[in-house]
C-alpha cells in the first residue's frame, strides 16, 4: 500500500480558521497530515510552542488522520525523516505565492521527490493571517469568527487575564 503523507507547516501563533480550513481540506486528500510547528528561535511567538501544540491538538483530535509536531531546522530534511511525499502550502494573495513559489522550488532542489501543493483558502478566509488577528486584537477589535473559540479565549488570557473580555 503506497500512502501519501504530507506535512503542513507553519508558526501557528495563533491558529486561525484559515488553518482550520486547509487542514480539513488537506484531510480529505491525503492518507495522513501532519501539522507541523516549526521551533523558530529567531522568533518572538506571542503562545509558546506548548501552548501551539496544545491548541492545535485540541483542534485537531476530531480527524483521524492528522497528528500535529514540531520540528526545526530544514523543512525537506523534516519531511524525509517523516517519510511525507508533500508539503501542503496556503496561498492566499500574489504576494503569497511570489514566496511560496521561491520556497517551493528551493525545496525542489534540496529534495526532489519532496512535492509542494499549494491549496487556496475558502473565500471567507482569503483576507486572514496570524499577524492580522493579533494586531486586531492588541488594538481591541473583535476576532470572533477568525479563530476557533479555544483560541479567541486564550488570546483573551494572554492579553487581558483570564476574566477579561474582548468586543
Amino acid at each position: 500500500m503506497n500512502l501519501v503523507r504530507a506535512i503542513y507547516p507553519g508558526s501557528f501563533d495563533p491558529l486561525t480558521n484559515g488553518h482550520l480550513d486547509l487542514i480539513e481540506r488537506g484531510s480529505k486528500i491525503f492518507d495522513e497530515l501532519i501539522v507541523a510547528i516549526l521551533r523558530n528561535a529567531e522568533k518572538d511567538p506571542l503562545f509558546t510552542l506548548a501552548e501551539r501544540l496544545q491548541m492545535l491538538e485540541e483542534m485537531v483530535k476530531r480527524y483521524d488522520n492528522v497528528r500535529v509536531e514540531t520540528f526545526e531546522g530544514l523543512l525537506v530534511d523534516y519531511a524525509m525523516q517523516k517519510k511525507a511525499k508533500a508539503v501542503l502550502r496556503g496561498i492566499r494573495a500574489i504576494s503569497d505565492y511570489e514566496y511560496e513559489l521561491q520556497m517551493a522550488l528551493m525545496n525542489r532542489k534540496l529534495q526532489p521527490q519532496l512535492e509542494t501543493i499549494f491549496m487556496m483558502p475558502a473565500e471567507a478566509y482569503s483576507y486572514l493571517s496570524s499577524r492580522l488577528v493579533k494586531e486586531i486584537f492588541r488594538l481591541g477589535g473583535s476576532v470572533r469568527g477568525l479563530v476557533p473559540e479555544l483560541v479567541e479565549q486564550r488570546l483573551r488570557e494572554k492579553f487581558h487575564g483570564t476574566a477579561a473580555t474582548n468586543k
